[in-house]
């Protein structure tokens, strides 16, 4: 029986993303920084684990607790909206800290156990945002499109060792918890100036009518976990496939 280990469960498309392995009958470890045993059925084949990828103790702990994994999702992130010229350069730390080195410091962690076992699967979960420039998402762009790289090139490092490295870049997802989760990081971050342009572009976002739903990304996760070709890519939602797919024609 396969067992993934997937980060950010508590909410959104890491928690759709662990009830679908588990409902393919794979082992499922969720990470969670504060741990919540109600979201997840109660079954010999889920585990709860407290993981912080933001802590090197913390992801320690949670890749010896989870034992020999076959499929990591780096799934945990932050999201940010805002007008980077007022954006402190801690926030952005913050955003880097989670969405870029967090990832990196998990790789980096179970990589050891893939390369032994010659197999394992890495899947990176960036952003439809590294499709095509969207404003106000300056900060966060940067973290996904820093992911984007270090994914590809570690996909060419690990191949001679029958490990494969995957991305999944979702859309616009208006029903996961996204603004929500972070609502006082970017308190203050649309100054009067940018007042406007902010109302016109997230009255843009209300008009999209192709957006991604959490098990879009769910679906598209295992297919990434399962796909033994060379491919490196699968867009998540409507709207990031019709990204991906104008950026291939342009």
């Amino acid at each position: 029986m396969n067992t993934v280990l997937i980060t950010g469960c508590s909410s959104g498309y890491g928690l759709a993303t662990a009830r679908h392995f588990h409902a393919q009958g794979w082992k499922v470890v969720a990470g969670m920084r504060r741990p919540r045993h109600d979201l997840l059925p109660t079954d010999e084949r889920l585990r709860v684990v407290a993981l912080d990828v933001t802590c090197e103790d913390s992801i320690a702990a949670a890749v010896d607790a989870a034992g020999p994994v076959d499929v990591v999702v780096n799934n945990a992130g932050l999201g940010l909206f805002g007008a980077f010229e007022a954006t402190p350069m801690t926030t952005v730390r913050e955003i880097f800290d989670t969405n870029t080195f967090g990832v990196m410091a998990l790789c980096q962690a179970v990589v050891p156990q893939f390369r032994a076992r010659g197999a394992g699967v890495l899947v990176n979960v960036t952003s439809s945002a590294v499709l095509a420039p969207f404003p106000l998402v300056a900060a966060y762009t940067a973290s996904k499109t820093a992911i984007e790289g270090f994914t590809a090139s570690l996909s060419h490092e690990l191949d001679a060792f029958g490990v494969r490295v995957k991305l999944v870049q979702p859309g616009y997802g208006p029903s996961t918890r996204f603004t929500a989760n972070g609502q006082q990081r970017m308190q203050g971050l649309i100054p009067d100036a940018y007042a406007p342009f902010a109302q016109r572009v997230f009255a843009g976002l209300g008009d999209i009518a192709a957006v991604t739903h959490e098990n879009d990304v769910a679906e598209a996760v295992w297919l990434a976990a399962n796909d033994g070709s060379q491919r490196l890519g699968y867009p998540a939602g409507a709207d990031a496939v019709a990204l991906a797919e104008r950026r291939v024609a342009a």
